[in-house]
């Protein structure tokens, strides 16, 4: 595969990263070191991961995914050179008492969280050290609205970045990286960080797919003027763009049992379980079979070709899976068929925002 320069760092990666939020809930440890395996016979140089994972977080899977990455390196000596490991330390807590008492992220947590997740990584040093989502309030994971009245920000974003300092004048991490990010909070850390000599954003991982194309209405010009490069995840729509439930249904009773809609309560409620994003779901689905492609090819050849997007993290919990988000990338759509996608977006607009 072609390797792409991440922002202004010097990181060079595939245009397909591997989630791994799916390891230690829906794929154990064997099943997902034959994944990390399979993905390197891709030639795929990326992971992506978090401290919280897996997900759902629960207290009893929390640091699960880090551990297993971990011991994956440990049972194959020279492979953690050949990677570029991406990791984030999570916000507030959100009701997981589990990630870290108390409701901020303070620079000390920061730090903390940092070198436990060197320790279960078996690692020295982390590549991309990302903050999963923002210290202040902002509308994250389906939230439509921003609402001041719930500010509850206890460490400014110039008190982030000098956390992140010190990691990096340490050599605990190279690049440091946001996700779930607003236009304002992306300026924002570009600007203190270029003001006080701080390390600047390289990246930002945002929710992007055909179900939800919120980044288009401002985030990407940002993104693009201040050369910030975007990470898209969940790009089948948490498996809503793959077909699989167009004629089951979301609900726990009829979506296929090992979906994670069905396994997960938490999920279903969420902006996935959404009864507007399956009906658009299902028009994009019969408009890619309609063109000779499965649902999950014109998805991810969605992201894939979108000059938005440096590198496209999939999810997966088998290597089938794996093999097929694979093969997708190479496909191009048509001027009809983006046009088509187009007017579905602007009849249901993006449900799962």
């Amino acid at each position: 595969m072609q390797k792409i320069q991440l922002g202004s760092s010097s990181l060079q990666v595939t245009p397909i990263c591997l989630g791994t939020m799916t390891f230690g809930e829906q794929v154990d440890e064997a099943g997902a070191h034959a994944i990390l395996d399979r993905s390197q016979q891709h030639g795929i140089n990326f992971i992506d991961t978090a401290e919280m994972y897996a997900v759902p977080s629960r207290a009893e899977t929390y640091g699960a995914t880090e551990t297993i990455i971990g011991n994956w390196f440990e049972k194959n000596r020279g492979v953690r050179q050949k990677v570029v490991l991406a990791t984030k330390v999570a916000g507030p807590s959100r009701g997981m008492p589990w990630v870290r008492a108390g409701e901020g992220m303070t620079a000390a947590d920061i730090v903390a969280s940092c070198d436990n997740s060197l320790r279960r990584l078996k690692t020295d040093v982390i590549d991309l050290y990302q903050i999963h989502w923002p210290e202040r309030n902002v509308p994250v994971f389906g939230a439509n609205y921003y609402d001041p009245t719930k500010e509850r920000t206890v460490t400014s974003i110039h008190e982030q970045l000098e956390a992140f300092g010190k990691l990096v004048k340490a050599g605990k991490v190279r690049y440091m990286g946001l996700s779930n990010e607003t236009p304002y909070g992306v300026h924002e850390f570009v600007r203190l960080a270029e003001l006080h000599n701080l390390p600047r954003p390289a990246t930002v991982q945002n929710v992007y797919c055909l179900i939800s194309r919120a980044l288009e209405n401002a985030l990407d010009e940002s993104l693009h003027r201040l050369n910030v490069s975007l990470l898209a995840y969940s790009p089948l729509g948490f498996g809503l763009l793959t077909g699989k439930y167009d004629e089951s249904g979301l609900t726990g009773d009829t979506a296929p049992s090992d979906a994670r809609i069905a396994k997960f309560e938490s999920v279903r409620k969420g902006r996935w379980g959404r009864e507007g994003a399956l009906i658009a779901a299902r028009e994009y689905n019969a408009l890619a079979r309609a063109n000779g492609m499965t649902p999950a090819q014109m998805a991810l050849a969605f992201c894939y070709t979108k000059w938005q997007v440096a590198s496209t993290i999939i999810g997966v919990t088998s290597i089938a899976q794996l093999d097929e988000d694979v093969a997708a990338l190479g496909t191009t759509l048509s001027p009809e068929v983006l046009a088509a996608i187009d007017a579905i977006r602007w009849k249901h607009r993006d449900p799962a925002n």
